[in-house]
């Protein structure tokens, strides 16, 4: 039994590739990469095979989270069938991607704060406008040590 996750963001260099970056280091942590596959992808085209942006880059580096070989690229309607849960950054790219996904059979997408209701907020911020990755990165912790809980919950049931 293994399990696919795709985090969504919009140009896929800040919050979708710390998202992957740092649910990697919880799985290898927990010695599950053998379980758990992780990926991410933006929604827009713009930032095309580009490494995370070097705000993202930077405070992965500071925290000994690897984020070697991440290049952006976009999400597409393959992008449904291939993995099990795609995680929408913010309510905007969860409206995209169920716009490119219309009427397949696709892996149910969330929207990562959904992971953390006690916020109160839909969005994760997107620090490419506002520079504050330090709150992303809190933000990103936080919801991926819950997913990765609930994903262990459903590999141990055999789901």
């Amino acid at each position: 039994m293994s399990y696919s996750v795709l985090f969504v963001c919009l140009g896929n260099i800040c919050r979708s590739p710390m998202a992957e970056a740092v649910f990697r280091h919880l799985v290898k942590r927990d010695g599950l990469e053998n379980k758990i596959t992780v990926d991410s992808a933006g929604t827009g085209d713009w930032h095309i095979g580009h490494p995370p942006h070097e705000g993202t880059r930077g405070l992965l580096d500071k925290l000994s989270i690897s984020s070697e070989g991440m290049k952006a690229r976009q999400f597409t309607s393959e992008d449904g069938g291939s993995f099990d849960l795609i995680v929408a950054m913010d309510s905007k790219n969860e409206r995209d991607i169920l716009n490119i996904l219309q009427g397949s059979d696709n892996a149910p997408v969330i929207r990562f704060m959904s992971l953390l209701p006690a916020n109160g907020s839909d969005d994760v911020p997107d620090p490419y406008y506002s520079g504050n990755f330090e709150e992303v990165y809190e933000l990103v912790k936080d919801g991926c040590e819950i997913l990765l809980e609930r994903i262990k919950g459903r590999l141990e049931h055999g789901e």
